[in-house]
């Protein structure tokens, strides 16, 4: 049977389970003999390569100790697998505790990121990051601080060693940059920090001038697309493209989705003045923050 969707939740899952085998402290044999399965069948679950029913993801979970929570996620993983659609708004099935692209972003090794509205989010300061959080209606003053703990704990991968940090390359619409926040100071420390975060060899920053008209990816607004390292013989995960909705999120990893988001990547980046005129015009406007 062709696969039809989206891979993301059973790599996922894989990846989630061999977490957990190794964090139980069982091998690879050991925990293929007491499931009665073969090495091989153990190898293509955590690799992501097939589907998992549910009763064997809680036969698994019950094997490693995996605490309810995990195991909720875990099954609802093994659910979503099965979807042949084209699109996946896993905020319907998976707990809304759980942070799916965190688990992506994580494992790869390249990421890029077109944001025509907001700065990056790796790229936030947590003044920003929490004027960004408020918008959203409902949101109690305890869950903002939480979700800007979540993002500066993903921002760690930018500086990790092992693994390798990502690489990362953003675009931002240069409206962003005259979209300030209300408090001055902070929104003056956040394009400073765009700047500094900008020098480090793996990150590099562009911006698309507002003098571009029409381009390639004005239909699409924001994505971020993920590129995956080859594990010894393993081959790496297809690349996949992430974006946002005010409903969901949408995951694709089909080769022509993925081309046709790294054609208009392309096309963005080439529009995009250069790293040194990029970080010459956020320095132009951090002065007039000051001259204000």
């Amino acid at each position: 049977m062709t696969e039809t969707g989206s891979s993301v939740p059973r790599r996922q899952l894989g990846r989630l389970l061999r977490q957990a085998r190794e964090e139980a402290g069982i091998n690879l044999e050991a925990a293929a003999t007491a499931l009665e399965w073969s090495r091989a069948k153990m190898y293509r679950l955590e690799a992501g390569q097939t589907s998992l029913r549910t009763h064997d993801v809680n036969l698994m979970c019950q094997l490693y100790g995996t605490s309810t929570e995990l195991t909720e996620v875990l099954v609802s993983l093994a659910r979503e697998s099965k979807s042949r659609g084209w699109w996946h708004a896993y905020g319907e099935v998976i707990p809304a505790w759980f942070e799916l692209y965190v688990g992506l972003e994580a494992a790869a090794c390249h990421v890029r990121h077109y944001e025509p509205n907001l700065i990056p989010g790796l790229l936030q300061t947590p003044e920003y990051m929490s004027a960004v959080f408020k918008t959203k209606p409902g949101r109690t003053p305890q869950e903002v601080p939480q979700k800007v703990a979540l993002r500066l704990e993903r921002q760690k991968l930018l500086t990790r060693r092992s693994p390798a940090a990502p690489q990362l390359e953003a675009i931002v619409d240069e409206s962003v940059l005259h979209r300030p926040i209300s408090d001055v100071d902070a929104w003056r420390a956040q394009l400073a920090y765009l700047v500094n975060a900008a020098q480090a060899r793996n990150i590099m920053v562009r911006v698309l001038p507002r003098s571009v008209g029409p381009h390639r990816a004005s239909v699409a607004g924001a994505f971020v697309m993920l590129d995956f390292p080859a594990k010894g013989t393993r081959p790496a995960e297809p690349s996949t493209v992430y974006s946002e909705s005010l409903t969901g999120s949408i995951y694709l990893d089909r080769p022509n989705e993925v081309e046709t988001y790294s054609s208009a990547w392309r096309t963005l980046w080439d529009l995009a003045m250069d790293e040194r005129a990029s970080e010459d015009l956020v320095g132009a406007l951090i002065k007039e923050t000051y001259d204000d």
